[in-house]
């Protein structure tokens, strides 16, 4: 019988260093913005006056967004607009018709203030133009309205809000299409000079520039922002450059990086041996107590052991030392953990994998509050990494069945984990959701499912092994997981084959070690062909 045995979990530290195109503005069309919480106000300015639609132009947030210095950049500021039709009984009298009176009863009951022309450009409201009447509108006053009373008055679900968050309310995009459409281009442009040096001087949004956003991208990071409850989210162009450029712009010269050594390989070669060159030192030790930590960095669950980090207890200790907190919570899912609620800073997620689901594509994401994801966002501008608006739609395409996705990937790794834990030819299996497992109290307080990856290790030596793998039909030997279909690897082979069998179990990495990605094929199937290829192989 195989039972759940973990490597030691050890932390090392690393001293080391820290649109939105309304590319029509002045046209009735409505442009992309940043979309994450904006309450439209109506004023009472319909009457009967002859003008058969107003065009009401202003960034979402636009308050919140001037008071944080973090994001003055206006590439950052998304525009959104509101067409408000005014009918008249009689055009003629000017009477105020019944709509128009309505719309100014509404905005009474709401006590909108009326706006002041000379306040307008000041920061709080914004003014608007009707470019076929070229007759000026009153600004609109913006208030803060959170995702809980956007969403989830009528989205009760993260299925749901995976669904349909971003895109439901509205995109900032014309189209009458119920899927978002792709945005293609490099840049956007400027009417005229005057337009641009708005820009410049804050009085126009526009992304600008492809690297500085795109209608497309900008639904998916409000798709997730919803999920995860966080303010903003950046995505990027793989999980890699999510997290590179996550440490390269929070940690600061002189600093120091915790995390833990069971962990992707990337990230720890990067750490390893990109930041000593930028005068990083790394020293395997906990650094809490004897050094100023700038960010507690890691994995839940990890790759490959399934280790699970408290992220409450982590969160309450780092933050009392005035460190920052970030999760990767890519094996997790955001379905599974809400990092951020357990009080983690950061939340950082692989897109290609169970966000994307498809095995098609490749993605990054950071979600977190407005000031720290605008201080990444800067320096993203400045790296590139930028997701192309194709991916975008893909992942967001991917999104819309996730929450089935990974109830069918929870559900087999589970009953998966429990059989091969009793069979004879596997001598220990890695997976949180088995009481076995080391952390499986932390995974039941704050998972609520275990995930679709379970790593074990079979009874015999590096052939041995390989001849399980190869003896299998259904999964693809092949280095990702959380995809519809199933994925195999064997980590001494596929990501440390370039390192000694001495040096491979430094890390932990045994060669009998298997780690299994469940798809969305059918359990049954899945369980035969994994018990048909253990029948192949001879215990040790």
């Amino acid at each position: 019988m195989a039972v759940s045995s973990c490597p030691c979990l050890k932390l090392f530290v690393a001293s080391s260093f820290e649109c939105r195109s309304d590319s029509s503005s002045g046209t009735d069309q409505p442009s992309q913005g940043r979309f994450n919480s904006a309450r439209h106000g109506t004023t009472p300015f319909l009457s009967g006056t002859g003008m058969s639609s107003l065009i009401l132009k202003f960034p979402p947030n636009f308050v919140r967004q001037l008071s944080t210095k973090a994001r003055r950049n206006c590439s950052n500021i998304g525009v959104a607009q509101i067409v408000a039709a005014s009918w008249s009984n009689n055009s003629a009298s000017g009477a105020p018709s019944a709509a128009a009176a309505a719309a100014a009863a509404a905005a009474a009951a709401s006590a909108i203030p009326a706006a002041d022309p000379a306040e307008v450009l000041a920061g709080n409201e914004v003014a608007g133009t009707d470019s076929s009447d070229n007759k000026n509108v009153s600004g609109v006053q913006l208030e803060d309205l959170s995702s809980d009373l956007k969403y989830k008055s009528f989205l009760s679900s993260d299925g749901s809000i995976a669904v349909h968050a971003g895109e439901r309310l509205g995109r900032g995009i014309v189209t009458d299409a119920i899927t978002t459409p792709v945005v293609n281009t490099s840049a956007y442009f400027f009417k005229k000079t005057q337009e641009l040096i708005d820009f410049k001087e804050k009085r126009h949004a526009s992304y600008e520039y492809g690297r500085y956003g795109n209608p497309t991208t900008q639904v998916l990071e409000d798709k997730i922002s919803e999920l995860e409850g966080a303010e903003s989210t950046l995505i990027l162009a793989s999980g890699m450059c999510a997290s590179t450029v996550l440490l390269l712009a929070l940690v600061p010269a002189g600093g120091h990086l915790v995390t833990t050594t069971d962990c992707y390989r990337k990230t720890r070669i990067f750490m390893e041996t990109f930041l000593p060159k930028m005068g990083i030192t790394v020293a395997l030790e906990s650094a809490l107590e004897i050094n100023k930590v700038s960010l507690f960095f890691t994995e839940s669950p990890t790759n490959p052991y399934m280790r699970c980090v408290d992220i409450e207890l982590v969160s309450e200790l780092c933050h009392r030392k005035g460190a920052l907190v970030c999760i990767d919570g890519t094996f997790a899912t955001p379905l599974n953990q809400k990092a951020l609620a357990l009080g983690a800073d950061l939340i950082l997620h692989s897109a290609t994998k169970f966000i994307g689901g498809h095995n098609d594509v490749l993605g990054g994401c950071i979600s977190g509050s407005t000031k720290l994801i605008s201080e990444i966002r800067n320096l993203h501008h400045v790296l590139g990494g930028t997701l192309n608006p194709n991916a975008a739609y893909l992942i967001i395409r991917g999104m819309k069945t996730l929450h089935l996705r990974v109830q069918q990937q929870n559900s087999t790794a589970l009953r998966m984990a429990k059989i091969l834990e009793e069979h004879p030819k596997v001598r220990c299996v890695y997976y949180p959701g088995l009481p076995s497992h080391r952390e499986h109290h932390i995974a039941k307080k704050q998972m609520t499912g275990f995930g679709g990856v379970v790593s074990f290790e079979v009874d015999g030596d590096l052939f041995t092994t390989i001849k399980f793998v190869d003896a299998l039909k259904i999964p693809y030997i092949a280095p990702s997981f959380g995809g519809c279909e199933s994925i195999v690897d064997q980590p001494a082979i596929m990501s440390y084959w370039d390192l000694s069998r001495s040096e491979r179990e430094k890390y932990g990495i045994k060669d009998n070690l298997v780690r299994f990605s469940f798809g969305v094929e059918d359990f049954e199937d899945l369980k035969a062909d994994i018990l048909q290829a253990l029948e192949t192989i001879e215990s040790a």
